[in-house]
């Protein structure tokens, strides 16, 4: 019963889109003294070069038997184009106001002293 099984590997994107990448049929032949007993098979699958961004997702994969289906936790990926550069304006900024804050702050009080004389 549990020896024919399918494996399917799929990925679903930002807008929860399933995208199906592969799918096959697996019949494993039990050996003899191996009946009643839990085997782990491995089976890898390659995804080929991320054509573009839209390949962005969480990939999964799905076993498949006559009456129970096993998924994976799923592996999440984050694909940018080439000459990608992270850009973070966090530290500018906050220099940036800073210094206009200390410019402000020097010009009111040598204004406030100017005013008293």
């Amino acid at each position: 019963k549990y020896t024919t099984f399918s494996i399917c590997y799929y990925r679903i994107n930002s807008p929860d889109q399933k995208t199906s990448l592969h799918s096959r049929l697996e019949n494993v032949t039990i050996p003899p003294g191996g009946e009643n007993k839990t085997v782990s098979l491995f089976y890898n699958y390659t995804i080929a070069p991320f054509e573009n961004i839209f390949s962005t997702g969480t990939y999964y994969c799905k076993v498949k038997w006559i009456d129970i289906q096993k998924v994976g936790k799923g592996v999440f990926v984050l694909v940018r184009d080439t000459g990608y550069v992270n850009t973070s304006y966090g530290w500018e900024i906050l220099v940036t106001l800073t210094v206009l804050l200390a410019i402000l702050s020097i010009t009111a009080t040598a204004l406030l002293l100017w005013k008293r004389k």
